[in-house]
């Protein structure tokens, strides 16, 4: 029997996996992120992306229901890369004033990520008819926007000044 050619439903749910898993691996890190931080400023930031990607994990929950599926992630090599990345930051700048410079960087290659799949399913979803899995998608898609534009405004506003500052 031929193997049925994969259709956009299939590349929406194999996306939907990927970022499930994706925000999974995130929720595991931010934790870790916010306890290396040393400006208060970017610790309440990642905290408060913690609480925010919660609910990002069960929209997406919500979304797998509505196309019928049982939420389930899958391995995304992707954003295991940007989170070894942003631990690799934290074990060799250790001690410096740039570390919250080299965190702050690591969490918007993540934003950046986020918002990258988010668009895509938001588009995919808008072309196969999936309205309400949509205004999910979008929902989440608005607070990633929001929340690299706070760790943008943050870096410029300080964090990126203090990484300058006298090495100790």
């Amino acid at each position: 029997m031929a193997n049925e050619p994969k259709t956009l439903d299939d590349l929406f749910l194999d996306t939907l996996k990927d970022i499930y898993y994706a925000e999974k691996q995130i929720l595991k890190a931010l934790p870790k992120m916010a306890k290396a931080a040393k400006s208060p400023e970017l610790k309440q930031a990642f905290e408060k992306h913690r609480d925010e990607t919660e609910t990002h994990v069960d929209r997406l929950s919500d979304v797998f229901e509505i196309i019928g599926k049982a939420p389930r992630g899958k391995t995304c090599d992707a954003i295991l890369g940007i989170i070894e990345e942003g631990k690799s930051i934290i074990e060799e700048f250790e001690g410096s004033p740039a570390l919250d410079a080299g965190l702050l960087a690591s969490a918007q290659a993540v934003e950046h990520y986020e918002i990258s799949r988010y668009g895509t399913l938001k588009a995919w979803g808008q072309q196969l008819g999936l309205a309400n899995a949509v205004k999910l998608l979008d929902q989440t898609l608005t607070e990633e926007l929001k929340t690299d534009q706070a760790l943008s405004t943050l870096g410029e506003s300080k964090v990126n000044k203090q990484a300058q500052a006298k090495a100790a």
